[in-house]
C-alpha cells in the first residue's frame, strides 16, 4: 500500500490569475461559471456554511450556465454536515400521463415539451437550505436574481452550444426556446454580448418571496400546466403538486490505497467509479502511472468492466432491489475482474455503439472552515435541454425522458409514472483520517466515473496536486472499445499499439469538452486553508474567503 505525500501534493499546488486554481484561507467555492462562484463566496461573507454557498451557486449556474442546468432541471448531492455524511438524491419523476408507448419516435425523447420530467432542481436546493442551511431562502435566490436582471456576458463556448443547438431549437413549433436563449429568437448570441433574463428575474423573485414550493403550486404549476396542455406535453399540475421532495440515501464508501472514498449511491455511477477503483487497486501505482501500452489497455478494459457492469445490473433503490452492492462491490468481485483482463481487447464484453450523448451536466464544490463540504451535480440533461422553455417563466425544461427504459417492462428504470431516470452522475467525497480531504464532481454523461476516477488516481497513485491532476491530457473507453484520447496523452506509438490490440482510437483535441470538467476543492492538511480548481475546459473559476 502506497503512502499519499500529502505535503508534496499540496505544496506544488500553483494558483492561476484566471481563478482556474485558488486559495483561500477560510472556504472555497469552484463553479462552472465566475458569477456563480462569487454568489457562492458571498454566502460566505455573509457568515453562511458551505451549504448556503452551494444553493447559492447552484441557482444561479441556472441563471448564467442556461446550457447546463436550470430550475427544470434535476439536482444531486453529496454533503457532509456536522460530521455525518448524506447523499441526497434529489431525481426528477415521469410524468403520469407519459407511457412507453408514445415515445416511438425517438426524437421526442429528446427535443420539445413532452422530453420534460418534473423538475426537481427548485425541490433539492429549497430542501438542502431549509434543513442544512443557515442563511435565509430570500438571501439564497438574491445574486441569481442580480444575474438575471443585470445579465452576463455570453462566452465562446455558450456561442458554440448555442450555435451546434440551432437546428435544435428552431424544431420546436412554439420557437419557445429559441425566443429566450438565441439573439432575436433566430441566431446564437456572440461572444460578449450581454444576455438578460427578465422573465426569469421575475420567477426567482416569487420564488424567492414564497418558499421553493410555490413554483409546484399556485401562479407558477397554473403557468407551466396551461403551456404544457398547449403544447401537447406531458408534465401537468398534478405532476407537479406531489413535488418531487430529495431523498436522503446512505452513502457508498469504499477505499482506494487505503484513502476512503465516498460516493453517490443508484440511480447515479457511484457504484461504477468504485468498482474503477476497487479493480485498479490490485495493480500497483507505479504500473498504473507509467507509459507502457500494457496499463492503457489495463485501465481502458476497467472502464470497459465497469461499465458492462452498470449496464447489465441496473438497479432503483425505489423499487427494485435485488442487487447487493457488498456483492458487487466487494474486494473479491474486483480482483475477479482485475484478473480477466486479457492481453486483446475482451471479446466477451459487449461490442456495441453507445450513444453519442454530449450532455450538458454542471457540477460544483464547496468546502467551508466548519469542516463542512457539499458537491451538486446538476442538468437539464442535454445542452439546452428540450429546446423548449416555459411561456413566461424564462426556464428552459429538461429533457430526461430519454433516461428511461421503453422497451423492457422489467428493467428498473422502464418508463412508468413518477419513476426516476437513470443518470451518471457521481459528487464524490475523499476522506483523509476520517475527515473530509476533497470534494470533487464532473459532467460527461457516461464518462463521469472515468473523469473523476482518473483524477482521483493522478492525486493518490500519482501524488499530483489538484491542479496538476486536472490539467493533464484524459482518456476514457467506451463499452463498444473506443478509446478516447487527448492529444498530449501519450506518444504516437500507444495509440498505434492500442488499435492493434482492437480498440477503435479517437483522438481528441488537447481540453477536449467530451473529456468532461472537474471542479474540486481540497482542506490543506499541511497548511492553513484551501486549494481549488474550475475545470479549464469550461468556463468556471474557484474562488474562496
Amino acid at each position: 500500500m502506497i503512502r499519499v505525500d500529502l505535503e508534496k501534493i499540496e505544496s506544488s499546488f500553483i494558483p492561476r490569475i484566471d481563478k482556474k486554481c485558488s486559495v483561500a484561507k477560510h472556504g472555497m467555492v469552484s463553479t462552472a461559471f465566475p458569477d456563480a462562484t462569487k454568489a457562492g463566496v458571498e454566502m460566505l461573507k455573509k457568515g453562511g456554511n458551505a451549504i448556503d454557498a452551494a444553493c447559492a451557486a447552484a441557482i444561479a449556474l441556472g441563471v448564467c450556465e442556461p446550457q447546463s442546468s436550470g430550475l427544470g432541471g434535476q439536482s444531486l448531492a453529496l454533503l457532509h454536515i456536522n460530521g455525518k455524511t448524506i447523499a441526497l438524491d434529489g431525481s426528477s419523476r415521469a410524468p403520469s400521463l407519459a407511457h412507453a408507448s408514445f415515445f416511438e419516435k425517438k426524437s421526442t425523447r429528446f427535443v420539445g415539451y413532452k422530453a420534460s420530467t418534473v423538475p426537481s432542481t427548485p425541490a433539492t436546493i429549497g430542501y438542502l437550505n431549509e434543513h442544512y442551511g443557515r442563511l435565509d431562502w430570500p438571501t439564497i435566490i438574491e445574486p441569481a436574481i442580480r444575474i438575471a436582471k443585470g445579465g452576463y456576458r455570453i462566452t465562446e463556448l455558450q456561442h458554440k452550444i448555442q450555435k451546434q443547438n440551432l437546428n435544435k431549437f428552431l424544431r420546436v413549433k412554439s420557437r419557445s426556446g429559441a425566443k429566450y436563449f438565441l439573439k432575436d429568437g433566430l441566431v446564437p448570441y456572440d461572444v460578449g454580448d450581454l444576455f438578460v433574463q427578465d422573465d426569469l428575474a421575475e420567477l426567482l423573485k416569487h420564488i424567492s418571496s414564497y418558499g421553493y414550493r410555490t413554483f409546484y403550486h399556485g401562479m407558477i404549476a397554473k403557468k407551466i400546466n396551461d403551456d404544457m396542455r398547449i403544447n401537447e406535453g406531458y408534465l401537468h399540475s398534478d405532476d407537479l403538486a406531489l413535488i418531487p421532495e430529495p431523498i436522503e440515501r446512505k452513502p457508498l464508501t469504499r477505499s482506494y490505497r487505503g484513502i476512503q472514498i465516498v460516493t453517490m449511491p443508484p440511480p447515479t455511477a457511484g457504484r461504477t467509479l468504485l468498482l474503477v477503483l476497487m479493480i485498479l487497486n490490485n495493480v500497483s501505482s507505479e504500473f498504473i502511472q507509467s507509459k507502457k501500452p500494457d496499463s492503457y489497455h489495463f485501465v481502458a478494459e476497467t472502464f470497459r468492466k465497469a461499465l458492462s457492469h452498470r449496464s447489465q445490473r441496473p438497479y432503483d433503490p425505489n423499487t427494485y432491489h435485488q442487487t447487493r452492492d457488498n456483492t458487487h462491490l466487494s474486494t473479491n468481485f474486483a480482483r475477479t475482474l482485475a484478473g480477466s483482463v486479457r492481453n486483446i481487447v475482451d471479446p466477451s464484453l459487449p461490442l456495441e455503439e453507445p450513444y453519442k450523448d454530449p450532455d450538458e451536466t454542471t457540477h460544483l464544490s464547496v468546502m467551508d472552515d466548519e469542516g463542512n463540504a457539499i458537491g451538486i451535480t446538476q442538468s437539464i440533461e442535454l445542452s439546452y435541454g428540450s429546446k423548449a422553455a416555459a411561456e413566461g417563466l424564462g426556464f428552459l425544461y429538461n429533457n430526461y425522458m430519454s433516461c428511461y427504459e421503453l422497451k423492457n417492462a422489467n428493467h428498473p428504470f422502464y418508463l412508468r409514472p413518477n419513476a426516476v431516470p437513470w443518470t451518471s452522475v457521481c459528487p464524490t467525497l475523499v476522506n483523509y483520517q476520517d475527515k473530509p480531504l476533497m470534494i470533487v464532481g464532473s459532467p460527461g454523461s457516461s464518462r463521469i466515473f472515468s473523469v473523476v476516477s482518473h483524477f482521483l488516481s493522478r492525486i493518490i497513485d500519482g501524488n499530483n496536486s489538484i491542479d496538476m491532476a486536472m490539467l493533464k491530457p484524459r482518456i476514457h473507453c467506451s463499452l463498444d472499445g473506443t478509446i478516447s484520447i487527448e492529444e498530449g496523452f501519450a506518444n504516437n506509438e500507444i495509440p498505434a499499439h492500442l488499435e492493434k490490440l482492437g480498440y477503435q482510437i479517437d483522438i481528441r483535441e488537447r481540453y477536449s469538452f467530451f473529456l468532461g470538467a472537474i471542479h474540486a476543492v481540497l482542506k490543506s492538511q499541511t497548511r492553513e486553508g484551501f486549494q481549488g480548481v474550475a475545470e479549464i475546459r469550461r468556463d468556471g473559476s474557484a474562488e474562496g474567503l
